[in-house]
C-alpha cells in the first residue's frame, strides 16, 4: 500500500471518529439544548406578556404581536428573563466588572466556593470514618446508621439558621458554619456509598486474606478500600454537587454580603430577576465543573488501579 493511501486511510479514520463522536455526544446535548431555548423562549412570553399587555394599555397604544414579543424579551424586571438576558448579565457581571468587586459573580463565586470545598472536604473525611467504623465495628452499625439516616431527614432550611446561630454565639462567622452546613449535607453520600463499598468483597475473597493470616488492617487497606474505590467516587459526585448547594443555602439565612446566595438575596430584595437567574448559571457551572474534575480524578484513578474503560 503506498503513503498517499495510507495517509487517505488514517484520515478517513480520523474523520470517521470525529463524525461518530459529534453524533453520539454533541448532537443529543445541542438537540436538548435546542429543545430548551425553544420552550423557555415561549414561556417568557407568556410570563411576560400580560405586564406588557397592561403598558401599552396604559399608554394607549395597541400594539401588534412582533411589539408584544419584541417588549417581553426587553423587559427590565421580567418575571421569567430571556436566555439572552440572563447571557448578557452574566457575561457583564463576570468579564465586565473586576474579581475584587462586590458586583463580580467571580467574587462572589469565590466566597460560595471556599465553604463549599471546605465542607465537602470536611464531609468527605466524615463519612470515610463513619464508614469504616460501621464496617469494622458491628455494633456502630446499629448504633450510627440509623442516625446517619434520620440526620438527613431533616430539611436543611430548618437547620441551617440553628447552625448559624449557634456558631455564631460561639464567635464564628462567616466560612465556618457555611462548611459546617456543607458538611452535613456531604458526608451522607459518602458513608452510605463506602459501607456498600466496604462489603463489596465476596466471602471467597475475604476467606484468602484469612488464609495468608491478613490482619484486619491488611484487609482493610489491600482489599477493602480497592474494592470500595469505585462507590466511593460514585458518592464523592454526588458529594461534592450537594455540598454547593449547602454552602449557597446556609449564605441565605445569615444576611451573607457575599457569595452565590447573596446575591439571590440581593435579587430577591430588589425584583432583579435577570440578576437571580445569572447567579443561578454561575451556580449551576461550579456545580458542573466541580463534577467534572471528580470524575476526572476517577478515571485516572481507576485507570491506574487497572479498571477497564
Amino acid at each position: 500500500m503506498t503513503t498517499e493511501a495510507l495517509t487517505a486511510r488514517s484520515g478517513a479514520g480520523i474523520a470517521g471518529r470525529v463524525s461518530g463522536w459529534l453524533v453520539e455526544s454533541v448532537l443529543p446535548v445541542a438537540s436538548v439544548v435546542a429543545l430548551i431555548l425553544v420552550v423557555w423562549y415561549g414561556a417568557a412570553i407568556l410570563m411576560n406578556g400580560p405586564q406588557v399587555l397592561d403598558r401599552f394599555h396604559r399608554a394607549g397604544v395597541t400594539p401588534t404581536n412582533a411589539e408584544i414579543v419584541a417588549a417581553t424579551y426587553a423587559m427590565d424586571r421580567p418575571v421569567l428573563p430571556a436566555p439572552h438576558q440572563i447571557a448578557a448579565e452574566f457575561a457583564d457581571s463576570v468579564f465586565g466588572r473586576a474579581v475584587t468587586s462586590k458586583r463580580s459573580l467571580v467574587y462572589h463565586a469565590w466566597v460560595t466556593l471556599s465553604a463549599t470545598l471546605a465542607g465537602f472536604a470536611a464531609g468527605v473525611v466524615l463519612g470515610l470514618v463513619l464508614a469504616i467504623g460501621i464496617v469494622e465495628v458491628r455494633a456502630l452499625e446499629k448504633g450510627l446508621m440509623p442516625w446517619i439516616i434520620a440526620s438527613q431527614t431533616i430539611p436543611i432550611l430548618a437547620i441551617a439558621p440553628m447552625i448559624v446561630v449557634i456558631f455564631g454565639t460561639l464567635g464564628l462567622t462567616g466560612l465556618v458554619p457555611k462548611a459546617v452546613i456543607s458538611m452535613y449535607l456531604s458526608f451522607f453520600p459518602v458513608a452510605i456509598g463506602m459501607v456498600k463499598g466496604l462489603r463489596a468483597p465476596d466471602r471467597l475473597q475475604l476467606d484468602l486474606m484469612r488464609t495468608y493470616s491478613a490482619t484486619p488492617r491488611d484487609v482493610l487497606l489491600k482489599l477493602r478500600l480497592p474494592a470500595a474505590t469505585p462507590y466511593l467516587f460514585s458518592g464523592l459526585k454526588i458529594a461534592i454537587a450537594i455540598a454547593l448547594v449547602g454552602a449557597v443555602v446556609a449564605e441565605l439565612p445569615t444576611g451573607a454580603t457575599a457569595g452565590i446566595g447573596a446575591r439571590l438575596l440581593s435579587g430577591s430584595y430588589y425584583g432583579q430577576t435577570i440578576q437571580i437567574w445569572a447567579a443561578l448559571l454561575m451556580a449551576a457551572l461550579i456545580g458542573v465543573g466541580l463534577t467534572g474534575i471528580v470524575a476526572l480524578i476517577e478515571r485516572v484513578t481507576l485507570k491506574a488501579m487497572g479498571a477497564r474503560p
